[in-house]
């Protein structure tokens, strides 16, 4: 198994506050990857790090053994990784043919690829030249996913994608995410609800207080109650 994703002793500031204190992790490559922990962990940080908009103070972050610390996030972008933010970030005032458009960096929209998309989002279709601004949360967060899958990534950062959503929206997103690893991407995904990390993920890692305290199976964790109560304060099966 080859790892895509390394970050070996990552501190990273924001302004006087010390978030990441040494974060070592491994991701591995085609696998998708719980980040589980407490609020306040350092999860979002994690993930922000990485895709470079908040700058490690020190320590190494490679993708498929290139390091990318000092890179800024349109290069990083550019190295085949998708990033979805906790807050979604549409562009309001576009449609969602434009939001699209402006996320497919290689060129016009895939006919093919659009329709795979729909198969998991038809209200994107619905909705195709209404004004992003208008969408429900629920819709806003299919547009966020789809236009970081709008082209192939070699790596997909996502971040709380079910929070807030009804559960046939949480089923569609999972039946994407595990077409998405079929199809040879790599997923580190944050996710608060425990029942739909067990459900994707293959290996977890467990933050606390700015550091990986966990790492291992998704299914050995899910086993293991104690484990889970000590790690996270409570049961997977509290969160179903």
């Amino acid at each position: 198994m080859t790892d895509l994703l390394t970050m070996a002793g990552v501190h990273t500031h924001i302004g006087r506050y010390h978030i990441l204190h040494g974060v070592d992790l491994v991701v591995p490559e085609g696998q998708t990857t719980m980040l589980l922990g407490r609020n306040g962990a350092g999860k979002t940080t994690t993930l922000r790090t990485i895709m470079g908009l908040w700058p490690a103070s020190s320590g190494e972050i490679s993708l498929a053994g290139a390091r990318i610390e000092k890179m800024a996030t349109p290069d990083i972008a550019r190295l085949g990784v998708g990033y979805v933010p906790e807050s979604m970030a549409v562009f309001s005032d576009l449609t969602v043919k434009e939001n699209l458009i402006l996320a497919a960096r290689d060129g016009p929209l895939d006919d093919a690829r659009l329709e795979w998309i729909f198969g998991f989002f038809p209200a994107l279709r619905r909705f195709w030249l209404s004004r992003a601004g208008l969408l429900s949360g629920g819709q806003k967060q299919m547009l966020s996913i789809a236009r970081a899958i709008v082209e192939p990534r070699k790596l997909l950062l996502i971040d709380e994608p079910t929070k807030g959503l009804a559960p046939a929206i949480i089923g569609a997103l999972i039946e994407c995410f595990a077409e998405i690893k079929r199809s040879g991407a790599t997923i580190l995904l944050v996710e608060q609800n425990f029942h739909v990390a067990q459900k994707i993920g293959d290996t977890v890692l467990v933050m606390d207080n700015g550091r990986i305290v966990h790492r291992g199976g998704m299914a050995a964790l899910a086993d293991d109650t104690a484990l889970q109560e000590r790690l996270l304060g409570l049961s997977l099966e509290a969160h179903q």
